[in-house]
């Protein structure tokens, strides 16, 4: 499957990853940070509903 035809949270993710593996971070900072941002967008889409 191309990048170009796979799904936007796909094509994010792979964003993702790599802008987290160009920076070098530590595995246990990552995870840190995307707890953070999960609890934040969960806030978020609870709020819409």
């Amino acid at each position: 499957m191309s990048l170009e035809n796979a799904p936007e949270e796909v094509k994010l993710a792979v964003d993702l990853i790599m802008l987290l593996e160009e920076n070098q971070l530590e595995p246990e900072t990552v995870l840190a940070a995307l707890a953070i941002v999960q609890r934040d967008f969960e806030r978020k889409l609870a709020e819409k509903a």
